[in-house]
């Protein structure tokens, strides 16, 4: 049955490939976007100009609607891509919250995922200097705020510790769920297609299998 879901973050990387997978299964879908012109229209797509991170904005687009799913980044070029994350999040929570839509998902990052016991990946020193300010906020946004939210059906779906970069353009529609550990294929990567992580996105979408928690999905 299709969904009528508001996205927020439909330009970007992630957003794209869940935008595509949402329009390809029949869902109807209000895209929120900063500058008009950038999503050409298509059936069941609507574009709306709006400042996703105005809760009162947000509430009057998302009433109404069956989900919300959140790909919102304030950019990786954005010298207060840190503080603007941790700023917004919880804007975008509480502008959600007031349209009284049930389910929330958000596009969580990999760097709160376990990758031995006791180790996340953002305490591991492997990750870019230039990636920190991105995968610390919004990993401090899950642990701090997401996970002390009972007001509404929230997931924070976590990405493979790699995403799209590797085969971009592969949509495979196979992958494999997990929880708070990253998942490892057995030549010891982790590895997802961003076009597979919409497909699980979507999944969770239709399916509902997680409520206010968090998972990951790998090959």
């Amino acid at each position: 049955m299709a969904k009528n879901v508001l996205l927020i973050g439909a330009t970007g990387f992630v957003g794209s490939a869940i935008l595509n997978e949402l329009v390809n299964r029949g869902h109807k879908v209000t895209a929120i976007v900063r500058e008009a012109g950038k999503l050409s229209a298509c059936k069941g797509l609507e574009a709306v100009v709006a400042d996703a991170t105005n809760p009162a904005e947000l509430a009057v687009l998302a009433k109404g609607k069956d989900a919300v799913i959140s790909a919102y980044n304030p950019g990786w070029a954005n010298p207060r891509q840190y503080e603007e994350t941790l700023e917004n999040y919880p804007k975008i929570v509480e502008g959600v919250k007031r349209a009284g839509v049930r389910r929330l998902l958000i596009v969580g990052g990999a760097g709160t995922l376990f990758v031995k016991p006791g180790v996340r990946l953002v305490d591991t020193g492997t990750l870019p200097a230039e990636w920190l300010p991105g995968v610390k906020s919004l990993g401090e946004f899950y642990l701090n705020t997401l996970m002390k939210e009972d007001g509404i059906d929230w997931v924070f779906f976590s990405p493979a510790g790699n995403l799209g970069n590797m085969s971009t353009g592969v949509r495979t529609g196979k992958y494999r769920l997990g929880k708070d550990d990253m998942l490892f294929d057995d030549k010891g990567e982790s590895f997802i297609s961003v076009e597979d992580y919409a497909v699980a996105m979507v999944d969770e979408l239709e399916q509902e299998n997680h409520h206010k928690e968090r998972f990951t999905a790998a090959y």
